[in-house]
């Protein structure tokens, strides 16, 4: 049954009126992301809160999802999540099992502890990789190769990592245009709107680099890598506390806007040169739990560079799970002492309709990548990988999700994360 946003007070009345057989997944954000996880989790009838800062997300009129409600912003008030958290944890019988869908979701749980709440991760080592700089380092330790790339001086330097130089050194040694991208990322974003700038010009670069420094934020100049379109593979990855790790390659075939926007169609691929990789960086780090190791193809040195790695879902989680490997249920049921047996993987293609056709729509020569059969397959709603397909959002079966997502693709409604 799909559920309505409610206000904390209204939230833990309702937590507080429910009876739940298992521990619920607390599930945040509650967009596509958290949407993604939700339906992960209702596959094994696990109950999901799913809590937010806003009721316009995606998730809390999907029928994967029990109750949803606001929290406080973390970013905003670190100590009001806390008790907030606390607070939904000790209406339950259970204690609930955290799943951040963003960085500062994850930062949050990681930083506030909250007492009465199971965290499904290493808390302690997220820092170790999901912090770029240190994430370059780590690399460079291990031979993975990453993009040139420079600290920049003026805006705080912590810690291991790339080269330290002034902005004016930085930008004399890697030449116009160049990227610029925070240590991390979630606060940046807050702060211009996007976690990634390329940039043109010197002046464009001051701008970006002296709002930085005004704002707190560590800021790395790289170079802006001949990425091979279409190319891209990250490692959907969950390493338990013990044993083997769940693991598969997904190829972003196509994204929107190209460059340095979003997936709107993955596909799950072999490739275990990167799974090597990728598992080498996070075993390093010391760290458990589910992550995305994301990977570029550079066309100037012939090789796949490694970008950023996640520490939590994405947006096309929906993929493993369709697969065959239900990253955040092997999490929750590591977290809860339950067995899991993954019966996968297999070859699958994740979709984001709203994206990938705003993108066949408004690019001239941008060809249409989805096969007859495949387009048959979700107009025909067998969109769960039955047919090999597999959409984010839209599912028949569970409308309201992309009703609402259709509201804020028109303009009717904002939300403050694309994921």
């Amino acid at each position: 049954m799909s559920t309505r946003f409610r206000t904390h007070d209204e939230l833990l009345d309702a937590v507080a009126d429910r009876q739940f057989d298992r521990p619920p997944a607390l599930v945040a954000n509650a967009h596509v992301t958290g949407l993604g996880v939700a339906r992960a989790f209702s596959a094994h009838d696990v109950p999901v809160i799913a809590v937010d800062r806003t009721p316009d997300g995606v998730a809390p009129g999907s029928t994967a999802v029990d109750l949803a409600g606001a929290v406080t912003y973390p970013l905003d008030d670190l100590d009001g999540f806390r008790a907030d958290v606390e607070a939904i944890a000790a209406e339950l019988d259970h204690e609930p099992v955290a799943f951040g869908c963003m960085d500062e979701w994850v930062h949050a749980f990681a930083d506030a502890d909250p007492e009465g709440v199971r965290l499904p991760f290493a808390a302690d080592r997220i820092d170790d990789v999901l912090d770029k700089t240190a994430l370059y380092a780590r690399c460079e330790d291990l031979g993975v190769t990453y993009p040139k790339t420079y600290r920049i001086e003026e805006t705080g330097v912590a810690g291991e990592g790339p080269p330290v130089r002034t902005a004016e050194e930085a930008a004399g040694e890697l030449e116009f245009p160049l990227v610029l991208k925070p240590a991390r990322k979630r606060e940046f974003e807050e702060a211009v709107g996007t976690n990634v700038i390329e940039v043109e010009d010197r002046e464009e670069y001051r701008d970006v680099v002296s709002g930085a420094a005004d704002e707190g934020i560590r800021l790395m100049a790289q170079e802006k890598v001949n990425v091979a379109e279409g190319e891209d593979r990250s490692l959907a990855s969950y390493v338990p506390p013990e044993g083997d790790p769940l693991a598969l390659i997904g190829n972003a075939r196509v994204r929107y806007p190209g460059g340095f926007g979003t997936s709107c169609v993955v596909d799950a691929v072999e490739d275990p040169t990167l799974r090597e990789r990728a598992l080498s960086v996070i075993s390093d780090a010391g760290y458990h739990g589910i992550s995305e190791s994301e990977f570029v193809y550079d066309a100037d040195r012939e090789t796949y560079v490694l970008l950023d790695v996640n520490t939590r879902p994405w947006k096309w989680i929906g993929l493993p799970v369709a697969a065959g490997l239900n990253l955040p249920y092997a999490a929750y049921a590591d977290a809860v002492e339950a067995e899991y047996s993954p019966d996968g993987p297999r070859d699958r293609r994740w979709v984001f309709l709203a994206d990938y056709l705003t993108r066949l729509a408004t690019e001239d020569g941008f060809a249409d990548v989805l096969s007859d059969e495949e387009w048959l397959a979700v107009l025909g709603g067998d969109v769960q990988g039955e047919a090999g397909v597999v959409t984010g959002v839209y599912d028949p079966a569970d409308p309201e999700p992309a009703r609402q997502l259709l509201r804020t693709e028109l303009g009717t409604r904002e939300y403050y994360c694309a994921c």
